[in-house]
Formats: C-alpha cells, sequence, structure tokens
C-alpha cells in the first residue's frame, strides 16, 4: 500500500532526517585508519539517542527467517560490502572505503541516509566510485518530480552509472519510508522512463543507489546479514530520504 504524508507527518519526518543528518556528520569526522567499525557504531547510537530518537535498525527482522534480528545501530560496510555489514572489532585500514547506513526513528517516523567516505588516500577507482554513486543519488533526486514515474528514477541512475564503466545492483532497492523502515512499496535503482508507480506530492521515499565497480551480481556472507559483491570488486552507496512535491523533491535528511 502507498501512504502519502501529510503536511504535519512531513515536518517529524524533516526531524527524524536531521538527526540522521547529524549522525552522519559526526562519524564522517572519525572515519581514520585504525578505527573499528564496532566504535563507529557506538557513536551513532549514542548521538541518536542524545537528539531523543531510536536507531531504526537495531533489532529489525531479516528477510531471511533462519537470520537473526540485526544487532547494531548503523550499517557499516567496508570495500566489497555492499550494505548490511554489521559493525565489530575490525579496524578500518588505509585505502579502505565504507558506506555507513543510519536509520532513526522519531515520534513514529523513520529518516535513513547513507554516504561512503574513503579512509585516507584512497585509489583512483575507489574515489571515481564514491564520485558516480553521489551523481547518481543527485541524477535520482532531479527525477523525483510530481507526475514522473518510478521507472524514471531507476533509469536515472542506470544511465549515470552504466556509461561511467559501473553496474548498478539489481537485487537490493530503494524503497519507501516513513510510519515503517521499509514502507509501502520498492523502488529499482535501473529501469525504463516512463514505467512504474507514479509519483505523487506527499510519497517519501528512501532513494539509495547501490554501485559496483565490478559486475552487479551479489551474495550473502555467512552472518546472512551483509551483502557481498559477487566478484569482490568495490562497492559504494548513497542514500538520501526524499519527499514528493508540486515542485523538486525535498530531500528531508540534509544537515541544513
Amino acid at each position: 500500500m502507498v501512504v502519502l504524508k501529510s503536511a504535519s507527518e512531513i515536518e517529524v519526518m524533516r526531524q527524524a532526517g536531521r538527526i540522521v543528518a547529524v549522525t552522519l556528520a559526526e562519524l564522517r569526522e572519525r572515519v581514520k585508519p585504525g578505527v573499528t567499525t564496532l566504535e563507529l557504531d557506538h557513536i551513532a547510537e549514542q548521538t541518536i539517542l542524545k537528539h531523543g530518537a531510536t536507531p531504526s535498525f537495531k533489532g529489525k527482522p531479516a528477510g531471511d527467517p533462519d537470520a537473526p534480528p540485526f544487532p547494531a545501530s548503523i550499517c557499516a560496510s567496508v570495500n566489497e560490502e555492499i550494505v548490511h555489514g554489521i559493525p565489530s572489532q575490525r579496524q578500518l585500514k588505509e585505502g579502505d572505503i565504507i558506506s555507513l547506513d543510519v536509520g532513526a526513528y522519531y515520534k513514529g517516523y523513520h529518516g535513513d541516509s547513507a554516504i561512503t567516505l574513503p579512509v585516507g588516500q584512497v585509489s583512483k577507482e575507489a574515489q571515481d566510485l564514491m564520485r558516480v554513486t553521489q551523481e547518481c543519488l543527485v541524477a535520482a533526486i532531479a527525477a523525483s518530480k510530481n507526475g514522473n514515474r518510478t521507472g524514471d528514477i531507476g533509469a536515472a541512475i542506470q544511465r549515470t552509472a552504466e556509461p561511467q564503466g559501473f553496474s548498478v545492483v539489481r537485487e537490493y532497492t530503494s524503497h519507501g519510508v516513513g510510519r515503517e523502515l521499509h514502507e509501502g512499496f520498492t523502488l529499482l535503482n535501473y529501469g525504463q522512463t516512463g514505467h512504474g508507480m507514479l509519483l505523487r506530492p506527499g510519497l517519501t521515499i528512501a532513494v539509495e543507489p547501490m554501485i559496483n565497480a565490478g559486475k552487479y551480481g551479489t551474495k550473502v556472507k555467512k552472518d546472512k546479514w551483509t551483502v557481498v559483491t559477487i566478484d569482490g570488486k568495490l562497492s559504494a552507496h548513497f542514500e538520501h530520504t526524499i519527499a514528493i512535491t508540486e515542485g523538486d523533491a525535498e530531500v528531508l535528511t540534509k544537515l541544513e
């Protein structure tokens, strides 16, 4: 079921989104060689709680019924890990890249956003991958207009990534967000313009392109959560929660 939000609901989502943005800004300052992903998780959880919210991801059930609930407050995915990386005692190393996905639940609504960051100096390939993935997010938000369709968003991501030599993850998608972290529908990060669900004011979406340096195939690690590239090549992930308006989409997880 597609849920359209009222102005008052979007205002609460704006507040949830700001908490997510503040948390990501704090994490951005802490990412460096030697820090563990578990330390980053603790920082994020304390920041979210300090602002009167709770982590959206902690305790979330898995799609696999045999998997445990997600045990941490953030997803911390390093190098070939695409999404759902579980924070641990793993220390970041010079040259790594890390995708940090943060969700905050505030007054009944979720905000959800992700960034990929370099750890010290990284390769040209890693730099290009992060740049292109961020360009994919910008293109997707620009296509998220009243009267367009979900296929326009997916097509914008695909035509940004593929001509530059990168691939778009198929198995994991953008999604509706609001009272539920995954609410109402999924949105493919590839597709055809003019196809899919109509975009209408009040629709709130977590737009999250996941882009690989190699093939788009994925597999899940033995922890039943962490998704990695099929060929071991790098992956990057950027995400914002947005609201469809009468004009341009509003980014609800921006810091300003």
